[in-house]
């Protein structure tokens, strides 16, 4: 590669430089396929220097798995005020159109490795490395037709064959949401091994153990409704009406009323509609439609 500025110049379609222009194009709407990573620097950045070329490295070296986008934050500080970035260097990935993970400053290249791995495993592009798949599968397919403890019972004993399963740990976890044993379900969670404890899908069992808890306290429906078409601008009523909704199974509602009150105020309440947002998302299967499409509207507006 070319030195160009103090950062090396990308010259394949796995490493790009991206700007406001075709953010959207390279980045949001790439990741809807394949995971993104974005590498915010400027030509005066020392560390900058350093980190570039390792997380090129990184890239090349998975092989198509996971892509990246350098932008330099002297030219397009839009996107970096938009994504907070504060200092650099900074990097984020992106899966699905979101933010799944990053990191701030120069790290070792055993910790970029691991980085890039993550996010690879993240976007499902990791094989599986035991021969337990097809039970994982059967016990999943129990806990969707509502066989909750069967499903438990399944899942426990592959952690007795490989305890750092993490399928089987979330699925362990979401069968005891089924059940509406949440304290089990957390201490389930909170017993994963610290290895797999940021595991996509030990992430996913969180948010779904979240948005249980949050069911507990939801408002009715029809009263909180009522409420938002008497005053839509009443901003609680319209995120407890997301709550309530998402609560009583109506998932896509849930996530339209929230993506109307980011459109409304999008800092109101610390940003609570977007956040809320995410955890619905992670608490989805990554290829649900109503999470596909749910990212993709929230990108459209945070990017616009």
């Amino acid at each position: 590669m070319l030195e160009l500025g103090g950062q090396t110049q990308p010259q394949t379609d796995l490493i790009k430089d991206v700007s406001e222009a075709d953010f959207m194009t390279e980045v949001v709407e790439a990741s809807q396929t394949v995971p993104v990573i974005v590498d915010f620097w400027a030509p005066w950045c020392g560390p900058c220097k350093t980190l570039g070329p390792q997380l090129e490295a990184a890239v090349t070296k998975a092989n198509g798995a996971v892509k990246m986008a350098k932008v330099n934050v002297d030219e397009n500080q839009m996107i970096a005020q938009q994504l907070r970035v504060q200092s650099i260097p900074m990097v984020y990935a992106f899966w699905q159109g979101q933010p799944i993970d990053g990191f701030q400053g120069a790290v070792p290249g055993s910790e970029i490795d691991a980085f890039v791995n993550r996010v690879v495993q993240a976007a499902g592009g990791a094989e599986g490395d035991s021969g337990l798949d097809e039970a994982i599968a059967a016990a999943q397919e129990m806990l969707e037709q509502g066989a909750a403890a069967d499903a438990a019972q399944t899942f426990a004993a592959i952690l007795q064959e490989d305890d750092k399963n993490a399928a089987a740990y979330a699925g362990l976890v979401s069968s005891h949401i089924a059940m509406d044993d949440l304290e089990q379900a957390e201490a389930i969670l909170n017993g994963a091994p610290a290895e797999i404890s940021k595991a996509p899908e030990l992430e996913a069992a969180a948010a779904q153990l979240a948005l249980a808890r949050q069911a507990a306290d939801a408002g009715p429906v029809s009263e909180l409704r009522e409420k938002v078409e008497a005053n839509p601008d009443d901003h609680q009523a319209r995120f407890d009406l997301a709550q309530a909704l998402h609560a009583s199974g109506q998932t896509q509602e849930a996530v339209d009323e929230l993506l109307e009150l980011f459109r409304r105020d999008r800092e109101w309440n610390d940003a609570a509609a977007k956040t809320q947002l995410f955890t619905i998302f992670d608490a989805l299967k990554p290829s649900d439609p109503v999470a596909q499409a749910g990212r993709r509207k929230l990108s459209s507006m945070i990017f616009a």
